[in-house]
Protein backbone atom coordinates (compact mmCIF):
# COMPACT_ATOMS: atom_id res chain seq x y z
CA UNK A 1 0.00 0.00 0.00
CA UNK A 2 1.40 3.60 -0.84
CA UNK A 3 2.20 5.76 1.80
CA UNK A 4 0.40 8.84 2.60
CA UNK A 5 1.73 11.68 -0.07
CA UNK A 6 2.04 13.83 2.48
CA UNK A 7 4.50 12.43 5.37
CA UNK A 8 6.73 15.22 6.64
CA UNK A 9 4.29 18.49 6.33
CA UNK A 10 3.67 20.63 9.60
CA UNK A 11 0.90 21.70 7.63
CA UNK A 12 -2.67 20.49 5.73
CA UNK A 13 -2.08 20.45 2.02
CA UNK A 14 -3.48 23.48 0.07
CA UNK A 15 -6.00 22.48 -2.53
CA UNK A 16 -3.17 23.01 -5.30
CA UNK A 17 -0.71 20.24 -3.22
CA UNK A 18 -3.81 17.81 -3.11
CA UNK A 19 -4.98 18.44 -6.49
CA UNK A 20 -0.85 17.59 -7.76
CA UNK A 21 -0.48 14.70 -5.49
CA UNK A 22 -3.76 12.90 -6.46
CA UNK A 23 -3.30 13.66 -10.58
CA UNK A 24 -6.33 11.63 -12.22
CA UNK A 25 -7.89 10.96 -8.94
CA UNK A 26 -8.47 14.04 -7.88
CA UNK A 27 -11.45 13.84 -9.56
CA UNK A 28 -12.75 11.37 -7.53
CA UNK A 29 -11.82 12.63 -4.64
CA UNK A 30 -14.36 15.66 -5.22
CA UNK A 31 -16.96 13.69 -6.31
CA UNK A 32 -16.69 11.31 -3.10
CA UNK A 33 -17.13 14.45 -0.73
CA UNK A 34 -20.07 16.23 -3.49
CA UNK A 35 -21.70 12.45 -2.64
CA UNK A 36 -21.52 11.68 0.69
CA UNK A 37 -22.19 15.47 1.90
CA UNK A 38 -25.26 15.73 -0.61
CA UNK A 39 -26.40 12.22 0.03
CA UNK A 40 -25.45 11.20 3.57
CA UNK A 41 -25.75 14.67 4.99
CA UNK A 42 -22.17 14.40 6.25
CA UNK A 43 -21.63 18.29 8.08
CA UNK A 44 -17.77 18.23 8.71
CA UNK A 45 -14.59 18.08 6.80
CA UNK A 46 -11.04 18.77 8.62
CA UNK A 47 -7.87 17.40 7.83
CA UNK A 48 -6.24 15.66 10.70
CA UNK A 49 -2.77 14.32 11.49
CA UNK A 50 -1.59 12.60 14.03
CA UNK A 51 2.42 13.50 13.94
CA UNK A 52 4.10 14.65 10.76
CA UNK A 53 5.48 10.62 10.47
CA UNK A 54 1.38 9.99 9.67
CA UNK A 55 0.95 12.22 7.25
CA UNK A 56 -2.77 14.34 6.58
CA UNK A 57 -6.23 12.76 6.22
CA UNK A 58 -9.41 14.62 5.38
CA UNK A 59 -11.82 13.34 8.83
CA UNK A 60 -15.45 13.38 7.54
CA UNK A 61 -17.70 13.59 10.02
CA UNK A 62 -22.10 13.32 10.92
CA UNK A 63 -22.59 15.46 13.85
CA UNK A 64 -19.40 14.56 15.70
CA UNK A 65 -19.07 11.08 14.40
CA UNK A 66 -16.15 9.89 12.45
CA UNK A 67 -17.51 8.57 9.05
CA UNK A 68 -14.52 7.71 6.99
CA UNK A 69 -10.71 9.14 6.70
CA UNK A 70 -9.60 9.97 3.33
CA UNK A 71 -6.05 9.69 2.91
CA UNK A 72 -3.93 11.22 -0.25
CA UNK A 73 -1.61 9.02 -1.87
CA UNK A 74 0.23 9.41 -5.25
CA UNK A 75 -2.34 9.17 -8.47
CA UNK A 76 -4.74 7.92 -5.43
CA UNK A 77 -6.55 7.99 -2.29
CA UNK A 78 -7.40 5.44 0.85
CA UNK A 79 -10.76 5.67 2.72
CA UNK A 80 -10.30 4.26 6.41
CA UNK A 81 -13.41 3.17 8.12
CA UNK A 82 -13.57 1.52 11.03
CA UNK A 83 -16.59 -0.74 11.26
CA UNK A 84 -18.36 -2.25 14.00
CA UNK A 85 -19.24 -5.88 13.89
CA UNK A 86 -22.98 -4.82 13.02
CA UNK A 87 -22.07 -2.88 10.18
CA UNK A 88 -19.13 -5.62 9.17
CA UNK A 89 -22.23 -8.28 9.23
CA UNK A 90 -24.57 -5.33 7.00
CA UNK A 91 -21.59 -5.45 4.95
CA UNK A 92 -21.29 -8.48 4.06
CA UNK A 93 -24.70 -8.88 2.77
CA UNK A 94 -24.97 -5.48 0.42
CA UNK A 95 -23.67 -6.97 -2.51
CA UNK A 96 -20.33 -5.03 -2.57
CA UNK A 97 -17.73 -6.83 -5.17
CA UNK A 98 -15.83 -9.97 -4.12
CA UNK A 99 -12.31 -7.96 -3.91
CA UNK A 100 -14.20 -5.53 -1.23
CA UNK A 101 -15.70 -8.16 0.55
CA UNK A 102 -12.00 -9.91 0.70
CA UNK A 103 -10.30 -6.55 1.95
CA UNK A 104 -13.37 -6.55 4.59
CA UNK A 105 -12.59 -10.00 5.42
CA UNK A 106 -8.74 -9.78 6.01
CA UNK A 107 -8.58 -6.39 7.80
CA UNK A 108 -7.68 -5.95 11.34
CA UNK A 109 -9.67 -6.25 13.99
CA UNK A 110 -8.77 -3.58 17.02
CA UNK A 111 -11.24 -2.84 20.08
CA UNK A 112 -12.81 -0.09 18.31
CA UNK A 113 -13.87 -1.77 15.52
CA UNK A 114 -12.27 -3.77 12.45
CA UNK A 115 -9.99 -1.03 10.13
CA UNK A 116 -10.92 -1.31 6.72
CA UNK A 117 -8.84 0.28 3.74
CA UNK A 118 -9.74 0.70 0.70
CA UNK A 119 -7.36 2.43 -2.26
CA UNK A 120 -9.52 4.30 -4.75
CA UNK A 121 -8.53 4.58 -8.55
CA UNK A 122 -11.89 3.84 -9.97
CA UNK A 123 -15.48 4.87 -9.84
CA UNK A 124 -16.02 1.20 -8.76
CA UNK A 125 -14.11 1.96 -5.65
CA UNK A 126 -15.86 5.25 -5.14
CA UNK A 127 -19.16 3.33 -5.14
CA UNK A 128 -17.61 1.29 -2.10
CA UNK A 129 -16.64 3.76 -0.60
CA UNK A 130 -19.93 5.19 -0.86
CA UNK A 131 -22.01 2.19 0.46
CA UNK A 132 -19.56 1.72 3.38
CA UNK A 133 -20.17 5.24 4.34
CA UNK A 134 -23.79 4.67 4.16
CA UNK A 135 -23.36 1.04 6.31
CA UNK A 136 -21.49 3.10 8.88
CA UNK A 137 -23.88 5.35 9.62
CA UNK A 138 -26.75 3.31 9.52
CA UNK A 139 -24.81 1.06 12.11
Amino acid sequence: MLQNAFIGHSKAPTRAELSTVLGSSHALWQQLLKDLKRDLKLDKAEWHSYSTKAGWSLRLQLKKRNIVYLGPRQDCFLACFVLGNKAIATAQKSGLADNVLKIIAESRHYAEGTAVRIEVRTSEDLAAVRTLARIKIEN
